[in-house]
């Protein structure tokens, strides 16, 4: 019998998935004598082999169960082959963080809005109803990844109130409420 090291000839592409939906990966391989093909996934949470066959079944996929999954081919003739498979997983927006400030008249106040989503969260900034513009005088607004910040440069009687931020992606939106108020 001449020994073959293992060598991965299929396995699944990179995929985007929404959150709640299944994923199936495979991943082929040869060698003599057949390999042994482990799948686990690339997490601090991990522990040991998720699948010890070709294919890899998720069900109602989590945020979690988002990452890197590793296939592995070994059959003692060489080391083991490992690629990988990146699965992302969307999910809609989730406000984590929205504190109501207190500011006194003509001091620099924040309002800040973090949110967790995949794909990033689009953010919007409300007072009452109405919606706030980028370079409105005396106020920023600095959207990232994964916060939108609002800066008042100079707090006025006026800007006291009720402000509401909006977290948006294609998978739904959500909001917060928070209060700028005088000390």
């Amino acid at each position: 019998v001449v020994a073959v090291s293992p060598k991965i000839t299929e396995i699944s592409s990179d995929i985007s998935i929404n959150e709640g939906g299944n994923v199936s990966l495979t991943c082929i391989a040869t060698g003599r004598p057949d390999p042994t093909i482990t799948w686990r996934h690339i997490s601090p949470k991990a522990v040991g082999f998720i699948s010890e066959d070709e294919y890899l079944e998720i069900t109602g996929i989590t945020r979690e169960q988002s990452g890197e999954y590793e296939c592995s081919a070994s059959n003692d003739v060489a080391a083991p082959v490992v690629q990988r498979v990146k699965v992302t997983v969307n999910y809609p927006p989730y406000i984590s963080d929205a504190k109501s400030t207190g500011v006194p008249v003509g001091q620099k106040g924040i309002l800040l809005c973090e949110a967790s989503a995949v794909p990033s969260a689009d953010f919007q900034w409300y007072k009452d109803d109405k919606r706030l513009a980028e370079g409105q005088k005396g106020l920023k607004v600095e959207n990232k990844a994964f916060f939108s910040r609002l800066t008042f440069f100079n707090v006025s009687e006026q800007d006291y109130g009720n402000y509401t931020c909006v977290a948006s992606n294609q998978l739904g939106n959500t909001n917060a409420s928070m209060i700028l108020y005088g000390e």
